[in-house]
């Protein structure tokens, strides 16, 4: 007999029924240190006291009135994210799903209002996770992910991970944009060099297509920048946001510049929930802890001690361990054993990570893990891969 709940996970066996900071407690009393964040969600850990008081603060006035009205906290919150970033003008969804499938939406009415409809294709790049909506799974390309749900949504052209050459060489007078992750999370933790996205940059400005990033892992201060791109100094002209910007809450986001937003006049695109007053609340507290200099230089250095600490387990565990590569607090661990034995060995030694394609797996603890936490993982880190040695 099928279960309640639709089988389309392989779920660890731990049922977690609380957490405080960079802690997991498991129904048992188990406490686990919490290196996935939710994959990358609880940018500012569990329960956080601020987080939780905006929540509260809003639950007891007014939840949800949908997007027939003004709301305020929307605004607030667009304002925040505006004033920060290289956008114009933002729209809110749940999920990063959601954003990627208005960023596709977006990219292809703009040149369809500039008498252009033939400009529908997409270039991205191999290794990329854009969700699993229709659009999102095309986009990625992956045969693992679009097997059994055709027919698939035409209009992508997929790319070698870090072809630039290739890429310029694919635009044609069919391409309207070109969309990948700076830092590929699902991919492996593979950070895209910032001579390439200048590179990308340029491509784009030459032939005058859209830039899209998609940051619903990569952004909201997990590379110890406010977002990912700020590295190279460059901007795109649409981004996907969600995961950290909530801190918890589902909410993602479409940021975009005022002309590749020129397209989405009412009508053309709407969401009962998106931005609803509880879940921009949250946000707008997230990105006023998240966007402070200094929260942001103390994210760098608390990576810095990590990826020193993690380079020491690599070389202390050569059998397991290859190398480790990221940015900021997301880090990913390439094993030689398989990464599954590594983060299942990981529960046994109470510390949580994530796996990720390319035996990789990854480290997206929340950006607010003190000292001694990175120093206790590190330690728990280093039993799990004594642990499958010796299996």
């Amino acid at each position: 007999m099928i279960p309640s709940v639709l089988p389309t996970y392989a779920r660890a066996p731990l049922s977690f029924v609380k957490g405080e900071g960079s802690w997991l407690i498991e129904a048992d009393g188990r406490h686990f240190l919490d290196l996935g964040a939710g994959i990358a969600v609880n940018a500012l850990g569990h329960a956080n006291p601020a987080l939780v008081e905006a929540l509260t603060d809003q639950a007891q006035t007014l939840w949800h009135t949908s997007n027939l009205y003004e709301i305020p906290a929307q605004t607030k919150l667009a304002d925040q994210l505006v004033e920060a970033t290289f956008a114009d003008t933002v729209f809110f969804t749940n999920s990063g799903t959601e954003a990627c499938e208005l960023a596709v939406k977006m990219a292809r009415k703009y040149w369809h209002d500039k008498d252009q409809p033939e400009r529908v294709e997409i270039i991205t790049w191999e290794g990329s996770f854009h969700g699993r909506s229709s659009a999102g799974i095309a986009a990625a390309g992956s045969e693992k992910m679009v097997k059994g749900f055709g027919p698939i949504l035409d209009g992508f052209v997929h790319m070698s991970f870090g072809d630039v050459e290739g890429t310029e060489v694919a635009i044609n007078d069919k391409t309207a944009a070109i969309l990948v992750e700076p830092v590929q999370g699902e991919g492996g933790i593979r950070p895209i060099e910032n001579a390439d996205l200048m590179a990308l940059r340029a491509m784009c400005d030459e032939n005058g297509i859209l830039l899209i990033f998609d940051e619903v892992q990569c952004g909201v201060g997990r590379t110890a920048k406010l977002f990912a791109h700020e590295w190279a100094y460059i901007a795109p002209d649409i981004m996907m946001v969600a995961k950290g910007i909530g801190g918890g809450f589902p909410l993602g986001a479409v940021l975009a510049t005022e002309n590749a937003a020129s397209g989405m006049v009412a009508g053309t695109h709407g969401s009962t929930y998106g931005g609803n007053p509880l879940a921009c609340a949250v946000g707008s507290k997230v990105m006023e802890i998240v966007s402070d200099p200094e929260f942001l230089e103390d994210v760098s250095r608390r990576a810095g001690l990590l990826r020193q600490k993690l380079e020491g387990l690599v070389a202390a565990h050569p059998e397991v361990f290859e190398f480790v590569r990221g940015s900021g607090l997301m880090l990913g661990l390439r094993c030689k054993a398989v990464n599954m034995d590594v983060v299942n060995a990981g529960y046994a030694n109470g510390v949580i990570t994530v796996p990720a394609a390319d035996n990789v797996i990854r480290l997206l603890p929340p950006l607010t893990i003190s000292d001694d936490e990175i120093s206790e993982a590190v330690e728990r880190l280093d039993a799990a891969a004594t642990a499958v040695e010796q299996a």
